[in-house]
């Protein structure tokens, strides 16, 4: 029944709007446009995002920082293991997929560190790539408390996730 749910809705709409008599096909058409014009203009901000988390990757940053922070996140509760996912994480979901995976291939899948790598990526958004879409859809130049306010969020999100990895 799952599979037929999408043509379904597709049927549903195109039935309405021939009921309505609206011309569907211009209606689409308007509508891709529109995803278009969305396009150009998130895809500056994205193209840069995704260009300085594989800068960040290839000059070896990630590995210094998580040096540097391993004190810091030990008192806070976050495992030293997981801080390359706590750092990527809110800039690109794709990488900190890649380090979430590489963790649980080394550690396992039902490790301390694999499962506070899990609950990591789903408890946690990428900040930065949702500000920058959302942000640019609707014209908002000055973020003010918004990343301030995302990145707290994240962080919440990841002590929670250690916490919670670690109680159950």
């Amino acid at each position: 029944m799952l599979d037929l749910l999408i043509p379904l809705l597709m049927i549903g709409v195109s039935v309405f709007a021939l009921a309505k008599r609206q011309d569907v096909y211009s209606a689409l058409l308007e509508g891709g446009l529109d995803g278009l014009k969305l396009l150009l203009s998130i895809a500056p901000a994205l193209v840069i995002l995704l260009t300085a988390v594989y800068m960040l990757r290839a000059s070896g940053a990630i590995d210094l920082l998580t040096q540097l922070l391993a004190p810091v996140s030990r008192l806070v509760g976050i495992p030293a293991e997981t801080l390359p996912l706590v750092l990527l994480r809110p800039f690109s979901g794709s990488a900190a997929l890649a380090v979430g995976a590489d963790l649980m291939a080394v550690y396992g899948v039902d490790s301390l560190i694999g499962r506070t790598a899990a609950i990591m990526l789903g408890s946690t958004e990428t900040t930065f790539y949702t500000i920058s879409v959302y942000f640019g859809a609707a014209g908002v130049k000055k973020t003010r408390y918004g990343i301030p306010a995302a990145l707290i969020a994240d962080l919440t999100g990841f002590v929670a996730a250690s916490l919670t990895a670690r109680l159950f």
